[in-house]
């Protein structure tokens, strides 16, 4: 029997348990030569039927040829006699057509779940595993040529939600960004760097870069389509090509006017040095085969203007409380040998081909040969493409050297967690097949891409390579702003300074909120009056919820304890119920890596508790034994709340 004054790491999951004992001791009476090993108990999807319910009844009634109600009410009778050893079940019956349904007491689940939550605060809700594992969640990971934009945030946010999350679940958790500084874009922001001389960054690091680069790249494109252009020019085969061409071309001098629009001076600098280049598309591919190479000067280069970029990135993370442990270069693993020691034993199987001049590695035969399309989540009739890994001049692809990076994570860790877009789900299984070919398919299958969906803002064109987007930072400057004017209209008599540091607890935490609480697989739309509404679903909704809760208890003082059998409402059943389920919900997020779960949990509970606040009193209730317990109700609320935007990285204010 359990000693309720105890506390409880898992409330509900207690309650699930005694009833899975109890129905498991009725079982065996009745029934004792049959097979529990699947006995499973679901949550009724009408609460008239109870908390927890079980259809074991149907399986047993196809066994011996009985009607499932008239089992039913056999276990039930069973079950009733050991009802009293079982203290937080209050009742069981067996309801048509043969379900047998499980009520909790309400009182007892509250006195265990208020204490809990009063007395582990910060940890409650938060069930730690028992088989902790090294973690690594790489996340971001954007190249060093431009700010943060939108879609890189959701990326961001998602990463450190996972790692916050399987932190509290006991895992060693470690925040890996895998700086992309090897390939073409590099080495075009590069080339224009050194256009310019070098100069010191004007302005926040990130963006000085990111015009750079889209301004570079953009005069590369409109110098390379002219030679086209002039090459075709004439032909009457080609018509059709230089049409198509100069199209091309005219969208390229529309987006050269935007640039110039944008940044004058650092338009015309460029343009200016540009013009009096002999080839600059010569120049950028020398830049490329050198860093490749390792050479001095290049490496220096490329080096400095991506440390600069990083610079910004770092200003960004502090801002919105995302960290990183490690900063990873993925030049290193070129410079060291890895890259081409793992080559030159990939050729060595018997997966890897050339095809006109192309080192090319047969992912389809890997997954047939090791038998791994069931494993890897892959239909028996779908072809995997071979994957490139040298090309034609000899330089390396991105996966190539992913390779090398991902057999250097799993030397410090037992799981890796890839978060990355959902448009490399091809690439992040071709590396898996690589690794597998290589002989890691251990590794391979413990190697997770976390991958997410695009992030739309109705109205705008994005482009990183036309400087077209919208940075991370405009978004947060963007919402602090419209959170500073809500404030101000809901909170007229705060200080300036309290106004200003609500308003970015809740600028950021909406810009977070909406990134996570959509399922990463589905695309998120941001607008702004969904993202900044305070009366539903947000983050605002939420942390208004959550200082609401904190008013509440400031006026109320200390309570220890309350007479729990006067909660008798529905709602005080509901927000019970919800409460003690927050550490299950917890463990589905964390072992299965749905942040979204978290969000959408603390949304409900706000629901539920803004539900109560506006049909029950607190402080004024009657008798004190109620306004007590409801104050402890209210208590945990804010507890499991606040715990729960902790976890998705959003700060819980206690006014607003």
């Amino acid at each position: 029997m359990i000693n309720l004054s105890e506390l409880s790491i898992n409330p509900f999951g207690d309650f699930r348990d005694q009833c899975k004992r109890l129905l498991l001791e009725a079982l065996k009476e009745r029934f004792p030569d049959f097979s529990y090993a699947t006995l499973t108990l679901d949550i009724p999807p009408i609460p008239q039927f109870g908390e927890l319910s079980s259809s074991i009844c149907f399986e047993l009634a196809k066994k011996f040829g009985m009607k499932p109600l008239k089992i039913a009410e056999q276990i039930k009778e069973k079950a009733d006699e050991r009802l009293g050893l079982f203290p937080l079940i209050e009742s069981v019956k067996a309801e048509r057509p043969g379900y047998i349904n499980f009520y909790v007491d309400l009182s007892e689940l509250a006195s265990l779940t208020f204490r809990t939550a009063k007395t582990l605060d910060l940890e409650y809700g938060h069930v730690k595993t028992e088989k902790p594992e090294r973690i690594i969640v790489e996340h971001t990971s954007a190249n060093p040529i431009h700010p943060i934009h939108i879609g890189h945030a959701r990326n961001s946010v998602l990463g450190d939600s996972l790692a916050r999350i399987l932190e509290a679940r006991g895992h060693k958790v470690f925040r890996h960004y895998y700086i992309d500084d090897v390939g073409r874009q590099s080495a075009i922001v590069a080339y224009g760097y050194e256009l310019l001389g070098r100069p010191k960054p004007e302005g926040k690091p990130d963006h000085y870069i990111g015009a750079i680069y889209s301004i570079t790249g953009c005069l590369l494109e409109i110098h390379r389509l002219k030679r086209r252009l002039a090459e075709v020019r004439g032909d009457p085969q080609k018509t059709e090509e230089f049409q198509m061409i100069q199209r091309e071309l005219d969208d390229w001098v529309a987006v050269a006017a935007e640039l110039e629009e944008k940044f004058p001076d650092l338009f015309r600098k460029i343009l200016d040095k540009f013009s009096n280049a002999e080839d600059p598309e010569l120049e950028v591919n020398r830049l490329l085969r050198e860093y490749e190479k390792g050479e001095k000067r290049t490496k220096e280069l490329i080096r400095e203007i991506s440390q600069i970029c990083i610079e910004g990135f770092k200003q960004t993370f502090s801002r919105c409380g995302i960290s990183i442990d490690s900063w990873d270069w993925e030049s290193t693993f070129v410079w060291n040998g890895d890259v081409n020691r793992y080559l030159e034993a990939l050729q060595r199987t018997p997966f890897v081909f050339r095809k006109a001049g192309v080192l090319e590695l047969d992912a389809e035969a890997v997954a047939e040969k090791l038998e791994l399309k069931e494993a890897f989540g892959i239909r028996k009739d779908q072809e995997i493409p071979s994957l490139t890994l040298i090309r034609a001049d000899g330089t390396s692809l991105y996966t190539t050297r992913d390779i090398a990076y991902s057999i250097w994570k799993f030397k410090k860790a037992d799981r890796v967690i890839n978060v990355i877009g959902i448009e490399q789900r091809l690439s992040q299984l071709q590396l898996r097949l690589a690794l597998s070919a290589l002989g890691y398919v251990e590794e391979a299958k413990r190697l997770i891409h976390f991958a997410y969906n695009l992030v739309r803002l109705p109205g705008q064109r994005m482009s990183g390579r036309r400087g077209r987007y919208v940075t991370f930072d405009e978004l947060i400057d963007e919402a602090i702003a419209r959170a500073y004017e809500e404030v101000s209209k809901r909170s007229p008599t705060l200080d300036e300074n309290t106004k200003k540091r609500i308003s970015e607890i809740v600028g950021i935490g909406a810009v977070k909120y909406t990134l996570i609480e959509t399922e990463p697989l589905k695309p998120v739309i941001f607008t702004w009056d969904r993202v900044l509404n305070f009366e539903r679903n947000s983050a605002p909704y939420i942390q208004y919820s959550h200082a609401r809760a904190c008013s509440i208890l400031r006026r109320a003082g200390e309570v220890e304890s309350g007479d729990f059998r006067l909660l008798k409402e529905r709602i005080e059943r509901d927000l019970t119920l919800m409460i003690s389920r927050f550490p299950e919900i917890f463990v589905d997020a964390a072992d299965n890596l749905k942040p979204h779960l978290i969000a959408d949990f603390a949304n409900s509970l706000a629901d539920k508790f803004n539900t109560f606040y506006a049909s029950l009193p607190v402080i004024k209730a009657e008798p004190p034994g109620l306004r007590d317990a409801r104050i402890m109700l209210v208590d945990a609320v804010r507890i499991s709340i606040r715990n729960a935007l902790n976890l998705i990285g959003i700060e819980a204010p206690e006014r607003m």
